[in-house]
């Protein structure tokens, strides 16, 4: 399937079979889009505010889509979804909640602070594969994103 908006997707988790498995996920739909990781909320707050090791546009383009998780060290995903939302340079950005909770205090409170949507990982490789075929569909080839979300 191929998607016709070329946007950045920058993926937050910090367990490393997930990030694994996502980027295969991804490449099964034939995604085309440039992907990047991060293992937290701290890096993924310096990925776009561009500290650090993130300080060059070329390692940390502006992102069109974040897959956000919200169980990570260090800062988890709520508290980043918060500094996001309110930035007024970030938050035209599309978050989306990708984790293995199904809490509804977790779905609550991502949606008040400003999350487009929330998704539980499924828990098989092939439910994985489905998951990123319909957000390929939905984030890529049915929603308008804001201009400055093409990379």
């Amino acid at each position: 399937m191929k998607n016709s908006k070329k946007v950045t997707i920058l993926i937050a988790d910090d367990d490393d079979d997930d990030r694994l498995m996502t980027r295969e996920a991804f490449e099964e739909v034939r995604i085309l889009n440039e992907i990047f990781f991060v293992k937290d909320g701290v890096e993924l707050i310096d990925y776009l505010f561009r500290k650090g090791k993130f300080e060059s546009p070329d390692i940390s383009p502006r992102p069109g889509l974040i897959l956000l998780d919200l169980n990570m060290p260090r800062m988890d995903g709520l508290e980043a979804l918060n500094i996001i939302k309110k930035d007024s340079y970030l938050r035209s950005i599309p978050v989306t909640i990708f984790t293995t909770s199904k809490a509804e205090e977790d779905v609550v409170r991502s949606y008040n602070l400003g999350v487009n949507c929330f998704i539980t990982k499924p828990v098989t490789y092939t439910g994985l594969v489905e998951v990123v075929r319909q957000l390929n569909s939905f984030w890529f080839e049915l929603v308008e994103l804001p201009a400055g979300s093409k990379s």
